[in-house]
């Protein structure tokens, strides 16, 4: 079930090709947690330098990817969008960790819950799947800035 399909969440992140990371959303429970999907193919442009004999996703993008994912869930969450003048900006992940390579092919499942937040800097746990594998994991900050 699509809660959220990539026309709707255009108007929720500022961000498009090719670094629009988000596909779609499948969960939503405000304010508490988002579920989300990345489609991994091999036409993303990255690939054709990470690696060219062997296709890897780089880390740092699936972590853009949950920020991403973190990003809509506070937008959502305050009923804000950029239009209005407002705009997440990814400041920092603490303990991140990466488990498993992501790939051309891989439907990478992003999941982020509401930690906290305090003048305007919000916190995630996040975490990204392919499958019921993990991914990738951290602890995400968000600020919340006028444009």
């Amino acid at each position: 079930m699509t809660v959220m399909d990539v026309n709707e969440i255009r108007e929720y992140l500022p961000h498009r090709y090719p670094f629009l990371l988000v596909d779609r959303v499948l969960e939503l429970n405000l304010p508490k947690s988002i579920v989300a999907i990345k489609n991994v193919t091999i036409n993303e442009p990255f690939f054709n330098g990470h690696f060219p004999q062997i296709p890897v996703m780089p880390g740092v993008l699936i972590i853009e990817a949950m920020a991403q994912a973190a990003g809509i869930l506070g937008f959502k969450s305050q009923d804000k969008k950029p239009v209005d003048g407002s705009i997440y900006y990814f400041v920092g992940i603490d303990d991140a960790r990466f488990k498993r390579r992501v790939v051309p092919g891989d439907q990478l499942i992003l999941k982020a819950e509401y930690i906290s937040d305090r003048r305007g800097l919000w916190k995630f746990a996040c975490s990204s799947y392919v499958g019921n594998e993990l991914a990738a994991s951290g602890t995400i900050l968000c600020a919340d800035r006028k444009i």
